[in-house]
């Protein structure tokens, strides 16, 4: 399972420049005007995880094949898009679709690049949208208030739970506090999430900094971060046109690059992580001569669905998982190490997938 990420922001934040660099392609078009994405764009990128190359260096690995993620870049958002206003009906029924929201905020000072508000302040930047979402959660909460009127006078369950859960939202809506805010009980968060409002969704604030700054941040991306820190929300720091760069580079030509800049890793790993902690992703393997492959579960996922990730049939036939961890498959040169050492465990459907699990299904057709 992967998950779905939109790119989101005011115009000319660097949007666009962002999603060609992660997606290593050139399909959104990235120009100095507002609006130059007019539809959502969707690319695909691998997950990088060096634990998927030992693997299938251990395993002999003919085909090496990592999770993959999906982003959208999204329509650029003004302020008045929950009436309407520039492409907002269109931007708010993409980020309809999306797991998750990758806020690029501009955190950098260009006088050569347009900012549609005349000023650079992403703490401003980051309201603006954020208002346009509320006030579009408040309307579509009317309207299903009103929708479920007749349903909650007859005693319907379902329609008397949306009807409180719905008024939990607007009452925090109406504090000025996105949906994501409230507290949900377990057994109501099936139905909770069903409501796919769009101040729900985790938000990812992405703070776009020059290249001069994008190992230490600015003053602008400390603010960002201690706004992501009061909303419990996750920021980090990156420069799109960096990424750019290193997008157009070989492996050991990066690595160099990102030496000569100071930084660690390139930005998409960073997202990624941030990414993954966001949704309670985690990743497990399966590794065997003909491939060593990773897949993408959220945390606490029971074997029969972490199956299910790989085909239907796997899921519905569930018998049990041969498991053992990362580590000691490295640790003990491989699977039959494992066994022999007794680390090769037998897990049946209960079992709660962990981050680093290698596995293999058996399963009745």
């Amino acid at each position: 399972m992967g998950f779905k990420t939109g790119i989101v922001g005011l115009p000319n934040v660097g949007k666009s420049t962002l999603f060609n660099a992660l997606t290593r392609t050139a399909a959104a078009q990235a120009a100095n005007f507002p609006f130059c994405t007019i539809e959502p764009n969707v690319g695909e990128v691998a997950v990088p995880d060096t634990r998927l190359a030992k693997l299938a260096d251990i395993a002999k690995s003919k085909q090496v094949i990592p999770t993959r993620l999906t982003f959208v870049d999204i329509a650029g958002l003004v302020k008045g898009a929950s009436k309407g206003e520039g492409l907002g009906n269109q931007f708010l029924a993409n980020i309809r679709e999306v797991d998750a929201i990758a806020h690029v905020l501009r955190c950098f000072e260009d006088p050569d690049v347009t900012h549609v508000e005349g000023r650079v302040d992403p703490v401003a930047d980051a309201e603006t949208i954020e208002t346009e979402l509320m006030l579009a959660d408040l309307e579509s909460i009317e309207k299903r208030l009103q929708g479920l009127v007749r349903k909650v006078r007859g005693g319907d369950k379902e329609a008397v739970l949306q009807e409180r859960l719905l008024k939990q939202a607007a009452e925090a809506l109406e504090d000025g506090r996105p949906a994501r805010t409230v507290a949900v009980a377990e057994d109501d968060r099936k139905t909770w999430q069903g409501l796919q409002l769009l101040t729900q969704k985790p938000v990812l604030y992405v703070c776009n900094v020059d290249e001069a700054e994008a190992a230490t941040g600015n003053a602008h991306s400390e603010a960002i971060a201690k706004k992501a820190a009061e909303e419990g929300a996750v920021s980090v720091v990156i420069s799109a046109r960096i990424e750019e760069e290193i997008s157009q580079l070989d492996a050991e030509e990066a690595e160099m690059f990102l030496d000569e800049m100071g930084l660690e890793e390139a930005g998409l790993d960073r997202m990624i992580r941030a990414g993954y902690e966001l949704l309670g992703l985690q990743t497990y393997f399966t590794v065997g001569p003909k491939e060593a492959r990773a897949w993408t579960v959220r945390r606490g996922t029971l074997a029969p669905q972490a199956a299910g990730v790989i085909h239907g049939d796997f899921e519905r036939g569930f018998i049990r998982a041969e498991t053992i961890a990362y580590d000691d498959f490295v640790a003990l040169n491989g699977e039959q190490g494992a066994k022999d050492a007794g680390k090769m465990r037998v897990e049946g459907k209960a079992y709660e997938v962990k981050d680093g699990d290698v596995l293999h299904f058996l399963f009745n057709a």
